[in-house]
């Protein structure tokens, strides 16, 4: 008789740590780890998880010594605005109130890797002019940042493309209405730029939506253009124009 104080006290013991470990276990604690305390009395925690390394402008790795970071993300339709990032500054973006319908072009030194300007070209009707008067007097050397927004190339005549084509374009002879382009090209470029790309307005899905409308409770359909953006992000070097390679491609987020 003289065990059965002990005996219920060990009992009483057993059933609070048993409650404490299927507790745990319910609300999504760590069963193993609390048994190991429970037992071991120690307070270890567990070993977080590495966080993952943010880089320039968005990119998966570091660029080489002198070369840029940059990501060039173009408009989507008419409704999101285009976004240039060099370094992780943002050039051209809505927030920085400078972008517009058609072409948006930031000039960076291709040396020091400098903002020089930025500007936008309506190309549904605004005068082509004005971007040839933009582009013709650029020094060798100077890196070309493209990003289309809505329409960018309703009125692009040919000296326009030939422009934008010795600049290191190979999409912007195809380019049409609506389309969504974005280039990093240079002055003096030998060799046609590695980062370009288009979505094209005849590749993407269709979209069809019927709605009502209420004044006539007539139904009607309504065509919309899907909303993709395209996008490039790599590293462009700064020494020679020439040496621009591929560093990364990745999906943007």
């Amino acid at each position: 008789m003289r065990l059965a104080g002990p005996l219920r006290a060990v009992a009483v013991l057993l059933l609070v740590g048993l409650t404490w470990v299927l507790a745990s276990s319910i609300l999504g604690g760590d069963s193993n780890l609390v048994v190991k305390h429970f037992f071991s009395g120690t307070n270890e925690e567990p070993t977080a998880e590495p966080k993952h390394h943010r880089y320039k402008c968005g990119l998966s790795a570091p660029c080489p010594q002198k070369h840029l970071a940059f990501r060039i993300v173009s408009g989507a339709a008419n409704i999101i605005g285009p976004k240039i990032c060099l370094e992780d500054k943002i050039l051209v973006s809505s927030v920085n109130n400078n972008v517009g319908r058609g072409l948006n072009i930031a000039l960076v030194n291709g040396v020091s890797g400098d903002l020089l300007d930025t500007k936008s070209f309506d190309m549904w009707a605004g005068d082509v002019t004005d971007l040839l008067k933009y582009l013709l007097p650029l020094h060798e050397g100077t890196l070309v940042f493209v990003a289309s927004f809505d329409d960018p190339a309703t009125k692009l005549n040919d000296e326009a493309r030939r422009l934008f084509e010795e600049l290191g374009s190979t999409a912007v002879k195809e380019l049409t209405f609506r389309d969504s382009w974005v280039f990093l090209g240079a002055k003096g470029i030998e060799n046609k730029s590695p980062f370009e790309q288009v979505d094209y307005l005849y590749l993407k899905p269709k979209l069809y939506i019927i709605y009502t409308v209420r004044t006539t409770q007539e139904r009607q359909a309504k065509w919309l253009s899907s909303v993709v953006a395209a996008f490039i992000i790599g590293c462009a070097c700064t020494s020679t124009c020439a040496e621009i390679r591929i560093r990364d491609l990745c999906d943007y987020a």
